[in-house]
């Protein structure tokens, strides 16, 4: 049964977010259809607060805060990789983001693939990048909506049957049409109301929560007391020694991989700076303690003896949520879950839809398209991802959304060398890089899928066999591959590497915007 006084917060928050979209015109959008850098990069205008709200909005998604306290109330410790791992992310993006930002700037590039073919002056390595970040993308989206779902179904808030479905369909209609007629600055509007929301959702629940089960101690010993109990089987707060290679490669693995999604390349490339994006950076460990209080609301709900069906931990905090709040709290919680939703979803569909444009429809079908007609190629492809999401989740299992999201940080991980290593050195080759691109995607993906569709593999180690998370080995194998063909293709083919400051080929006028 929905209690009216936590329906109304939420809905109130909802309705205040899709007023914020709407009003995302005041920021500065020409009158007529804009280009494609206006629409999809906002102009590059965006400032250091914006920046930051934009980025942590579009990195730390809705998902992420019901799945991280989720696993920790189903698996214990080994839930906790994913605050290092937001750890190690801030320090890579204080140095690769910049530098991105840079090469893009200088060479009016608008997407990551156009960062690689200025740099490698190779197509085809420009257009496998383009391919896998569509791929790795658009189960994420998807993925936005059965986690919002989830949790607003654990939580009451859902109606069932057809009512809440075009309920979830109508505030996705809103963020769409917004976010067609204003591109990024739809989802920056929105990020500033989720950033409120979700830090003082965040931190009232986390005192609530605290004060009503006696404080950390009491906290954590009556966790430990419900898992010795066997309440959740094979789970503990303390990291077994097994376990190590385990929790260190997910959350390296991880880190790498976050960087390199379009859609937070995307919001990079729309900040106005470089030092922007540094102070950004430097500020985003701020949302990896908003998420570490969700984290420890994990613990909580093992304290408090709530039980999660089976198959659903992430339907732990929200049911922690409507037990322990007030009804007003209960609503303010859960709609910053779902603004948190709207952000991410919104900027993965204009991430996608312009590396589309850019880097597929372009290149392949339509080479003497005009900016005018990029924008609004994009303006559409942007819409039907949105309702492709909707139709995937109301059409497929919410297993089938998790286990191609997976494979998603597999697949996107095998980018890291071109992008990432090729930003600091061009001694390794292009076809050496498409080659080991492809080697990584094969074995990534045949590991997870023999081994169920689980993110963990076994691995040899100095003679011990060791469970590694897949998409490290992957790349690993990538950049074995890469290392070890570059030198001999240098010497079949003649070839030297170009100056690391020069680029090897801009993409085609056609499909530049200056």
């Amino acid at each position: 049964m929905i209690e009216p006084l936590s329906a109304t917060t939420f809905l109130a928050v909802l309705g205040g977010t899709s007023l914020l979209a709407v009003a995302a015109r005041r920021f500065r959008l020409p009158p007529e259809l804009p280009t494609l850098e206006s629409w999809a990069l906002a102009d590059r205008r965006f400032g250091t607060p914006t920046t930051w709200f934009l980025l942590g909005g579009t990195i730390y998604t809705a998902y992420t805060f019901a799945a991280v306290p989720g696993l920790v109330y189903g698996t214990g410790a080994i839930g906790f990789f994913a605050l290092p791992y937001t750890v190690i992310v801030c320090p890579l993006a204080f140095v690769l983001l910049p530098r991105l930002w840079s090469e893009a700037r200088r060479h009016g590039h608008i997407t990551v693939a156009d960062v690689v073919r200025g740099r490698y002056g190779s197509p085809a390595l420009a257009l496998v990048v383009a391919v896998t970040g569509v791929l790795a993308t658009m189960p994420y989206i998807a993925l936005q909506l059965v986690g919002i779902r989830a949790v607003l179904s654990a939580g009451g808030l859902y109606p069932r049957g057809v009512f809440g479905d075009l309920a979830l369909v109508g505030v996705f209609a809103v963020l769409a049409v917004a976010t067609y007629r204003h591109g990024l600055r739809a989802p920056a509007v929105i990020s500033l109301m989720k950033g409120v929301a979700i830090f003082c959702a965040a931190l009232a629940v986390s005192f609530l929560v605290l004060d009503r089960l006696g404080g950390p101690g009491p906290m954590f010993d009556g966790a430990e007391r419900a898992l010795s109990s066997g309440a959740v089987p094979a789970a503990s707060l303390s990291l077994d020694p097994n376990l190590f290679a385990v929790y260190a490669t997910l959350a390296l693995g991880s880190a790498l991989a976050l960087l390199l999604y379009p859609h937070v390349l995307t919001a990079t490339f729309a900040a106005s700076s470089a030092d922007t994006l540094r102070r950004a950076s430097i500020a985003l460990p701020a949302w990896t303690a908003v998420l570490a209080m969700f984290a420890m609301l994990g613990v909580a709900a093992l304290a408090a003896g709530i039980h999660a069906p089976s198959g659903s931990a992430e339907a732990a905090v929200p049911l922690l949520v409507k037990e322990l709040m007030p009804a007003a709290l209960t609503g303010l919680v859960f709609g910053a879950l779902a603004v948190g939703a709207l952000v991410p979803a919104a900027v993965m569909s204009i991430a996608v839809a312009t590396t589309f444009v850019r880097n597929i429809y372009v290149e392949c079908f339509h080479p003497t398209a005009t900016p005018k007609h990029q924008t609004r190629i994009a303006q559409l492809v942007s819409l039907s991802t949105k309702i492709g999401a909707v139709v995937f989740v109301f059409g497929l299992r919410d297993q089938d959304a998790i286990n191609l999201q997976l494979l998603g940080g597999v697949w996107i991980l095998q980018t890291f060398p071109a992008v990432a290593i090729g930003l600091f050195t061009r001694r390794l080759h292009h076809r050496a890089l498409l080659v080991g691109w492809g080697a990584g995607m094969a074995a990534g993906t045949l590991m997870v899928v023999y081994s169920g569709f689980s993110s963990l593999v076994p691995v040899g180690l100095g003679g011990q066999g060791v469970q590694a998370y897949a998409a490290v080995v992957a790349l690993a194998l990538n950049l074995a591959v890469v290392v070890a063909l570059t030198p001999l293709i240098n010497r079949t083919c003649g070839t030297r590497p170009p100056p690391l400051d020069e680029p090897v080929r801009t993409p085609p006028e056609a499909g530049t915007v200056r």
